[in-house]
């Protein structure tokens, strides 16, 4: 039996949980995201952000691949087999634009997928589909 989803309020602004280990990458996208009403989170490894996605149960994760102690497919993974974060989409980010490297975010199951240097517009764009 999956725990009830909270029932989101209107007047709330969406939140983001960003899992990166760069600060300067941090920096630009929370910012850019807090400009936009979106109320952001961080989280430096997978471990923290598998911890905190538990305990926050945000409306969307940002989830770059490459990270100190467990890789983001293998965080996503984690993520997606618990009843508690199961249905929260991901966005997968990074700096390898290969068709492999998407195929395996997919699988690990990655909602969206999405390549650095972000292209802020588009990922706006399917931030905003997935939390319709």
């Amino acid at each position: 039996m999956q725990p009830p989803t909270p029932t989101p309020d209107p007047t709330e602004s969406p939140v983001i949980l960003y899992i990166e280990d760069n600060d300067d990458n941090i920096y630009m996208l929370s910012r850019r995201l807090k400009r936009r009403n979106y109320t952001v989170h961080e989280a430096r490894t997978g471990n923290a952000g598998i911890e905190l996605a538990s305990s926050l149960r945000p409306d969307l994760i940002i989830m770059d691949l490459v990270l100190p102690d467990i890789d983001g497919w293998q965080a996503t993974r984690q993520l997606k087999s618990e009843p508690i974060t199961r249905n929260i989409p991901v966005i997968a980010l990074s700096a390898n634009a290969s068709i492999q490297d998407r195929e395996s975010a997919l699988e690990a199951g990655c909602t969206e997928f999405e390549t650095k240097p972000v292209d802020f517009e588009r990922l706006l764009t399917k931030i905003e589909s997935l939390l319709q």
